[in-house]
């Protein structure tokens, strides 16, 4: 019998999404990898600043799409928390061990998994080795690693700037950051992208990416160095071995991916608009102009995991129910109308994005990846004269999967 109330295949009854009299939509899957954007913005019209949709598995979230409710959301830990023990479907057993949703949203012990007093000791660890990092180097490793990548392609008057350029740039200067063998860096560059992606295979490579930074920090504790694993092995607020592993998985994820995203896309826009390549190379512009315009219209991390309700409460004009998990619509926030009632027009100048987060979990080396930015681009204007597209700016295509959309490529020539 047709039961017209029954939840959505994969809901079980009693899950937050089941029972709102909304039908979810999934953030996953052909639509959702070609036209994020689009879904984002039909959910708005059909529920307003929260929406309730899928992620893999059918397992149910809230997305929240408003600007202001982002906010609410990311500023209030007490009502929204990042610790995933709360969530109601993990509790309950209806995530498995194998969900390409645990890389992403279950817990670990690092500071992202936790509010509070646990919060603040971890990350007063990682923001001290960030800055000691930082201190120590990062433009100088930059534009070594950048001018090591161009020379591999300068002689032949073509490049496809992501694989070649923006995909392993921002892994090769992690290593020096974080003490890993340059080698090491390079094969880690398609375990991160597979966690972000999800899939069957999500579960193997952060298994992968663990034991790999896992051993990392056994040589540095025999080895210490001036590097990151080092600082976090002998920080004060004495992190035990998984805590420091964890801390090393977050910094490589969150670093390269974020990174690597953010450069193609700031080239794509210097490449497709010729007003921002010749600011640029007139010295009118400034790179970090570039890059706040691709924070607000493209930001890396389109959608944020997570956050979980700890009590009932309303938001957007919908019911939250404690234990329901809410993502976060970076990309959704930084365009909704109420803020930005034309998204054609330059925000130059307003640094209030959410691309970075905000709250007490915003993003802590967002300088150290804005510097590694501002030096790639710099250095290949100056190493390639008459950089262009190799194709139409309409070709150029983008994959998305729930939480990110990355350039697929990036084809230039220029002048040898």
């Amino acid at each position: 019998m047709n039961d017209q109330n029954a939840p959505a295949p994969g809901i079980p009854r009693g899950c937050p999404v089941a029972h709102h009299g909304a039908e979810p939509t999934r953030l996953y899957g052909p639509e959702a990898a070609t036209d994020p954007v689009g879904i984002y913005e039909r959910l708005r019209k059909e529920h307003g600043s929260v929406a309730p949709v899928l992620l893999e598995g059918d397992v149910p979230a809230w997305l929240v799409l408003g600007y202001r409710d982002n906010r609410r959301v990311l500023d209030n830990p007490r009502q929204f928390s990042r610790d995933a023990r709360t969530w109601r479907d993990w509790r309950e057993g209806r995530i498995e061990e194998s969900s390409p949703l645990v890389p992403m949203l279950g817990w670990r012990p690092d500071c992202v998994s936790q509010d509070g007093e646990p919060h603040r000791r971890l990350r007063g660890a990682v923001t001290d080795g960030l800055q000691a990092a930082a201190a120590r180097g990062i433009r100088r490793h930059a534009t070594y690693f950048a001018n090591r990548q161009i020379d591999a392609f300068a002689d032949a008057g073509r490049a496809d700037l992501v694989a070649d350029y923006a995909e392993h740039l921002p892994m090769l200067v992690l290593t020096r950051v974080l003490g890993l063998p340059q080698a090491e860096g390079r094969s880690l560059v398609e375990s991160c992208a597979q966690v972000l992606k999800g899939g069957e295979d999500a579960v193997a490579h952060n298994d992968r990416i663990l034991q790999i930074l896992g051993d990392l920090a056994e040589r540095k504790r025999a080895e210490p160095g001036p590097d990151f694993t080092t600082a976090l092995l002998n920080h004060e607020a004495g992190l035990d071995a998984d805590e420091v592993v964890s801390h090393l998985r977050l910094v490589l994820i969150a670093a390269h991916t974020t990174t690597s995203n953010l450069l193609a896309r700031v080239l794509q826009l210097v490449l497709t608009d010729t007003s921002w390549l010749s600011g640029l190379i007139s010295g009118q512009l400034d790179i970090s102009a570039v890059v706040e315009e691709v924070m607000w219209n493209a930001p890396p991390l389109a959608v944020m995991p997570g956050r979980f309700a700890a009590g009932d409460l309303e938001l957007g004009g919908h019911r939250i129910e404690e234990g329901d998990l809410l993502v976060l619509g970076l990309a959704a926030g930084n365009l909704d109308p109420e803020v930005r009632p034309d998204a054609g027009v330059s925000v130059q100048g307003n640094q209030s994005h959410l691309a970075f987060s905000s709250g007490p979990h915003e993003c802590p080396g967002q300088n150290i990846g804005q510097a590694i930015i501002e030096v790639a681009v710099d250095v290949l204007l100056h190493r390639l004269p008459g950089l262009r597209l190799a194709v139409p700016p309409e070709e150029l295509s983008s994959t998305a999967s729930t939480w990110e959309s990355r350039l697929d490529s990036l084809p230039v020539e220029f002048t040898v």
